[in-house]
């Protein structure tokens, strides 16, 4: 079993920054691969980043590329996302995934976080 928590979510405007945190609790954490997906309204769940469990290899949606970095401090169990240059198309829900194998779609992630939300105003 393990546990994600969100948090860094928020309301900000186009253009801004934020720095959404994910801390991990329970089972080993360093050899997950952990990513982040996310959710507008009436829209579907999807990838957005991830990195492997070294954090030597990171994966981003083409939406998000040049203005998102994933990246993980496993001494603290804690995986981040530093997203840059904020569009208005970038609200949603933002989930924390782990998962054993790869994070690639919804359907490989073992464990999710409960979400938080990310506003961004035009």
């Amino acid at each position: 079993q393990v546990q994600l928590a969100e948090s860094g979510g928020g309301l900000v405007q186009a253009g801004g920054s934020l720095r959404l945190s994910c801390a991990a609790s329970g089972r080993t954490f360093s050899r997950y691969a952990m990513g982040w997906f996310r959710q507008a309204p009436g829209k579907e769940r999807e990838f957005v980043a991830a990195i492997s469990w070294s954090g030597g290899s990171t994966n981003y949606a083409d939406s998000v590329k040049g203005r998102f970095t994933v990246s993980r401090v496993n001494a603290k169990n804690t995986v981040y996302l530093q997203m840059n240059s904020l569009k208005p198309e970038d609200t949603a829900v933002y989930y924390c995934a782990a998962s054993n194998g790869i994070v690639s779609n919804t359907r490989n992630v073992n464990y999710w976080g409960q979400g938080t939300q990310v506003t961004v105003s035009s």
